[in-house]
């Protein structure tokens, strides 16, 4: 497995699949083709069919444009077999193509194709959750000590500064109000939500305000402005949502957060290298659904729970969201996207408090539930998995007609 950097990455919104992958790959072809004088980009399958409302054109003009022109392809009815984010990047000078490369944004705004060697940046030995729990029940060790003796103590810098961005997102989406770019005509309601907090009973006063966080980051999100990466932009609410509360109502120490924030790491991780984080390949299950595993393991160990009650919340967080499809209104990380992290903030504390309940035994691995995962987004038809064309998205469509 990849170090965390690879998994929580810092930058613009809507989408790290849609938007952070194809500027990243913009750039890396800016770097190995400049003297053209055009260029050519294809965006296959799920990029083509939501790539505007995610501005993946955007991301692309962005970069190559200020070079030479730039012509884009959009082909949503062709799905190349490595992945269903495909894009084919060509540089033209004299009429003819002088390079050419393709490339998938396989999720979190990680880049790769057939020829990208994946041992090559390789640093975790163990990559399974049964690996890794045997590993602690012989050196009496931690997860987030698992992630420091593989990382080395440097990574505390990288998730300190991880920590500070999703806080200032949450600041700034409680601040922000009226309608969020993208046609859909959807209101903030991040800072109303944290209002209305203060007219409640304790216990739904504090649901509302994890509620509140959630909504600041996917609103801050949707608006393209910076998140990060948890493990995908548009799942990035639930882990900070969760971490804020936790830090501010329970007042645990900076060093518990980031040591909670490497755990949760740990855990995406593992889903990413043994079944996908990208709601193209498997729907939302594995946005939102691998976000609530994080952030459920996350508080499951701040409140003292065991390995196996840790291992028990993640589980929990993953299995009840499995067969959930990514079905976005017009392509725009919107709706259902935003309320879905809100909901799974809360329902992470909730497999985070069963789970410290019992005993940790259970009958169905953390393991088991990620292949599942997988094999389930893989039957899933393609409609219902971010292209805008079934579901919820089918439904508005509709209601256009």
């Amino acid at each position: 497995m990849k170090s965390l950097r690879s998994l929580f990455r810092i930058g613009l919104g809507p989408s790290s699949s849609h938007t952070m992958g194809p500027n990243r790959a913009a750039i890396k072809f800016a770097e190995r083709c400049s003297n053209v004088d055009s260029y050519r980009v294809t965006l296959y399958g799920s990029l083509a069919a939501t790539g505007r409302g995610h501005m993946t054109d955007v991301a692309i003009i962005n970069v190559l444009e200020p070079i030479a022109p730039l012509e884009i392809v959009w082909e949503p009815e062709t799905f190349l077999p490595f992945h269903s984010n495909g894009m084919k990047f060509e540089g033209i000078k004299d009429g003819k193509v002088i390079d050419e490369w393709i490339i998938y944004s396989v999720g979190g705004g990680e880049l790769a194709n057939e020829d990208t060697q994946k041992s090559d940046a390789d640093i975790y030995p163990l990559t399974t959750m049964h690996d890794i729990m045997h590993w602690s029940e012989d050196t009496g060790c931690s997860f987030w000590e698992y992630v420091e003796s593989c990382e080395g103590p440097e990574i505390w810098d990288f998730l300190r500064t991880v920590w500070y961005t999703m806080q200032e997102t949450i600041a700034r989406g409680l601040e922000h109000e009226g309608v969020l770019p993208g046609g859909l005509g959807l209101q903030r309601k991040a800072g109303t939500y944290l209002l209305k907090s203060n007219s409640y009973s304790s216990s739904v006063r504090s649901k509302a305000r994890v509620y509140a966080y959630a909504l600041a980051t996917s609103e801050e999100n949707a608006s393209g402005a910076t998140v990060v990466t948890a493990p995908t932009c548009g799942s990035c609410g639930v882990l900070p949502a969760v971490l804020h509360h936790l830090a501010s109502e329970h007042h645990f120490s900076e060093a518990r957060i980031l040591r909670a924030l490497a755990t949760a790491g740990l855990i995406g991780n593992i889903v990413k290298e043994n079944a996908s984080i990208s709601g193209a390949e498997v729907g939302c299950q594995g946005e939102v659904g691998v976000a609530c595993a994080m952030a459920a393991a996350a508080a499951c160990q701040l409140f003292g729970g065991t390995i196996n009650q840790i291992e028990y919340a993640a589980e929990m967080g993953l299995e009840h969201h499995l067969g959930l499809t990514c079905d976005p209104m017009c392509g725009l990380v919107q709706v259902p996207c935003i309320e879905r992290n809100a909901i799974a903030a809360s329902r992470a504390l909730d497999a985070c408090t069963y789970s410290t309940l019992s005993d940790g035994k259970h009958k169905i691995t953390f393991d088991h539930i990620v292949e599942v995962m997988h094999d389930t987004g893989h039957d899933l038809p393609i409609l219902y998995k971010e292209t805008s064309t079934g579901g919820i998205a089918k439904i508005e469509l509709k209601k256009k007609k």
